[in-house]
């Protein structure tokens, strides 16, 4: 089963070129300045302790990883925008499409870890393995964050034979005249893409719902300790297994979102520059730039650093 994405549609206006630029723009530049906050956060924790947390190290690959993924968007849209022929040349297609992918399993597996060590941190079980675990996760986590990263870019490798074929039609007619233009028309192996697809998140989303799952029974297993001793007020080992909860749930509403939108995006089912097409590339660049917000909200130091930059900034302008 293929997919064949029509030639894009002309009838747009400048305005509304203009107008599609500055809402993928703003929200690439929200991305952009979230995560870039994030990662200056935690360098400047690791100039002044000489360390960085296993939660920074996680959460500075992952603003990385966005950086770049906005980033290349911003790209991908100003040469498919402004320069089709380069866009659609042989090699540059296939290359941006490899390199969007593995920028997004690199964020997937990265916002797993940090699920994963936020369970393994906050739970409370007394499982040997899991008392191990417990111990080593700091440890082993540099090395699961670096494998990661090289079984995104390997898998993400698969992307580029068998999936899509461009094709250029030289004899496309133009309406307003009696000319033609050359006119590029891509084909999607659908069945390929989604098995492809589906099989790259299945184990991180694996990991986000048994983290989350767990959280759940270490919470409900905490609450029924604390009634048996008769406190009746949250504790600070409560509040942090619903942080932890909360914050995946966040990850995974968004994620459920973005990862439709991807998928029909990397599909090519709409017509280029189609409204349905616009709204997936405002999903996939709203996802990113949304859960980085979300995450700089929940950390307590990361809040408290937004905080007094804001303070600074306000008596900046002031001045």
């Amino acid at each position: 089963m293929t997919n064949t994405c029509s030639p894009p549609e002309d009838n747009l206006s400048p305005l509304n070129i203009i107008l599609i630029f500055t809402v993928l723009g703003t929200e690439c530049i929200i991305g952009i300045v979230a995560n870039g906050f994030i990662v200056a956060i935690n360098a400047a924790e690791w100039i002044q302790n000489k360390a960085v947390s296993t939660s920074g190290k996680i959460l500075c690959f992952l603003s990385i990883s966005r950086i770049a993924l906005q980033s290349l968007m911003i790209l991908e849209i100003t040469f498919h925008s402004t320069s089709p022929q380069f866009y659609y040349k042989d090699g540059v297609y296939d290359t941006l499409k490899v390199s969007f992918v593995f920028l997004h399993y690199c964020s997937l597996w990265f916002s797993a870890w940090l699920s994963f060590f936020y369970f393994v941190k906050i739970a409370d079980f007394s499982y040997r393995l899991f008392l191990k675990l417990k111990w080593r996760i700091t440890v082993l986590m540099p090395w699961l964050l670096w494998l990661s990263v090289f079984f995104a870019l390997g898998y993400s490798m698969f992307f580029s034979y068998g999936i899509y074929t461009v094709y250029c039609n030289n004899s496309f007619p133009i309406l307003s005249s009696n000319s033609t233009k050359k006119i590029y028309i891509t084909e999607t192996n659908v069945v390929n893409l989604v098995l492809l697809y589906n099989l790259g998140i299945f184990i991180p989303l694996v990991m986000f719902i048994l983290a989350a799952t767990l959280l759940i029974i270490s919470l409900k297993r905490h609450t029924l300790h604390m009634r048996s001793n008769a406190t009746g007020s949250r504790d600070p080992s409560m509040e942090a297994h619903l942080g932890a909860i909360r914050a995946i749930s966040y990850f995974l509403i968004l994620y459920i979102f973005n990862a439709i939108a991807l998928l029909l995006y990397m599909s090519n089912t709409f017509n280029a520059n189609s409204s349905w097409d616009i709204l997936c590339k405002v999903i996939m660049a709203a996802y990113p730039a949304g859960h980085s917000i979300l995450l700089i909200q929940d950390n307590s130091g990361l809040k408290r650093a937004w905080k007094r930059l804001q303070s600074q900034v306000h008596l900046y302008l002031k001045k």
